[in-house]
């Protein structure tokens, strides 16, 4: 038995919005598995906090990943910063929640263009580098609306949907070139913007949570391990999959 299996030393990562939420859980989880992380973000004093937090594992690089043309630049930086990345994570995005016929063309593009341009053309750039090294690991944070329908998100649902194609394109595509690419979906996750949507509404929580077989929301941490899971040795031949981590609830849609 490999007890290395879920080793992470030796490899760095890049985390795209990876200074608070998911993409810290997910940080947090890496550098505990032994990884180096760089965090990508807007926000420089989130990213200070954050890394203040994870440790000397843990290197900060403000940047806007919907600032297309800058995006061979930030992938070129963190190189530059950290050495070869072999792990990417596709985590920043945005939410808006609207009814479809109240959506503007400008706030669907905005909202594709963090999740969806931005994603795919830091990949693009990232992946180069790991299929010239044939080494590498893309994780792309999807969601259940990848899979269900639900209303006033049309455009974010759009884009995570969008998702799982490239996951599929991109793993067919390159998989035979040692770099593997898969998605995982969250479920409602415990945080402060989940607090945030559910105070002052018993009912819409206890809805939601008559949802989830498992019985409860889940932890930031649970999509870190699964992160640390699919970018391991322990996963050398998992590829093109969209891992659900919602504790049942799509299946019970």
């Amino acid at each position: 038995m490999n007890s290395s299996a879920f080793n992470l030393s030796q490899q760095t990562a890049l985390i795209t919005g990876g200074g608070t939420g998911l993409g810290f859980g997910v940080a947090r989880c890496l550098v505990a598995s032994g990884a180096r992380v760089v965090l990508v973000g807007r926000r420089a004093d989130e990213l200070g906090q954050a890394c203040a937090a994870l440790g000397p594992s843990a290197l900060a690089l403000p940047g806007d990943i919907t600032d297309l043309e800058s995006v061979p630049r930030l992938a070129a930086e963190a190189e530059r910063l950290a050495g070869p990345i072999s792990i990417l994570v596709n985590n920043a995005g945005i939410h808006l929640k609207k009814l479809a016929v109240d959506t503007t063309d400008n706030e669907f593009d905005r909202v594709m263009q963090t999740h969806l341009n931005g994603a795919f053309a830091l990949t693009r750039e990232v992946g180069r580098r790991m299929l010239e090294r044939k080494h590498g690991s893309i994780i792309f944070m999807a969601s259940m609306a990848s899979f269900i329908g639900m209303p006033r998100i049309v455009a974010y649902s759009a884009a995570k949907s969008a998702y799982v194609g490239v996951v599929r394109t991109l793993s067919t595509e390159w998989g035979g070139q040692g770099v593997r690419v898969n998605a995982i979906a969250p479920g409602w996750i415990a945080s402060p913007m989940l607090d945030q949507a559910l105070s002052g509404d018993p009912e819409r929580k206890a809805k939601i949570l008559g949802r989830i077989p498992a019985g409860g929301f889940g932890e930031p941490n649970d999509i870190g391990w699964a992160a640390v899971y699919l970018c391991s040795p322990a996963a050398k031949y998992v590829n093109g999959v969209v891992l659900p981590v919602d504790g049942g609830a799509a299946e019970s849609f």
